[in-house]
């Protein structure tokens, strides 16, 4: 009995590792994606400082180190500039689900903060900076509910998987679209409290809305 819960340990980590790797992008994938998010890093500083008419493209160019050329070949406009830095917590966390074992509290993936914050310090810090902007810069807002949307059919699918389905349906979908919007809220929520405002932490915030979630509709 010992041998055969060995093998299956062993058969479940090998799966892991193999949605792991599955999941990782390729280097130079990587690389692009550490250019966009240190000049999403410079956007969010710039706008914060000056805010997103009192700053240009070339300057969010100048702050990364970069030409303006290289900045319009990763983004469109210098608005989306910040977009890499609103994806990088929900697709973090899309990995998490995935890669949790089926029989796992969905809420114990939430509640593990480092998919939101193990960038460190002071990428949560610029998140947090961006949410407020949000509040006065309805472009921003924009950017920030479009990386929501185009989350969604990933987390879609991480229902669909751990439900055994070949495909999201519409239980999976609205299930995903009930996660992020509980997310988006709790950020939101969180990010803009007023100076002294009380309220507990950013991770207590972040559970709350998803058990809030779980609970489904007051029907």
């Amino acid at each position: 009995m010992a041998g055969g819960n060995g093998a299956a340990e062993a058969g479940q980590a090998q799966e892991k590792a193999r949605r792991a790797r599955a999941g990782r992008p390729p280097l130079t994938e990587r690389r692009k994606e550490a250019a966009r998010l240190e000049i999403a890093r410079a956007a969010v500083e710039l706008f914060t400082e000056r805010g997103v008419e009192g700053v240009s493209a070339a300057q969010i160019a100048a702050a990364a180190g970069i030409s303006s050329r290289t900045l319009w070949r990763y983004f469109p406009s210098k608005e989306e500039c910040v977009a890499p830095l609103l994806a990088l917590g929900v697709r973090r966390l899309t990995r998490q689900l995935r890669e949790q074992n089926a029989d796992a509290s969905l809420l114990e993936a939430v509640r593990r903060e480092h998919w939101l914050t193990d960038e460190g310090p002071d990428t949560t810090r610029l998140v947090l900076d961006l949410m407020r902007l949000t509040r006065t810069e309805p472009v921003l807002q924009a950017v920030w509910l479009r990386q929501t949307f185009e989350a969604h059919p990933a987390v879609a699918t991480v229902f669909a998987e751990r439900a055994g389905r070949a495909k999201p349906g519409l239980e999976d979908d609205v299930q995903a679209a009930m996660l992020l919007s509980a997310l988006h809220v709790a950020v939101r929520d969180f990010a803009w409290r007023e100076p002294g405002e009380e309220g507990g932490t950013l991770a207590a915030a972040l559970e709350h809305a998803t058990a809030v979630a779980a609970r489904g509709l007051p029907l």
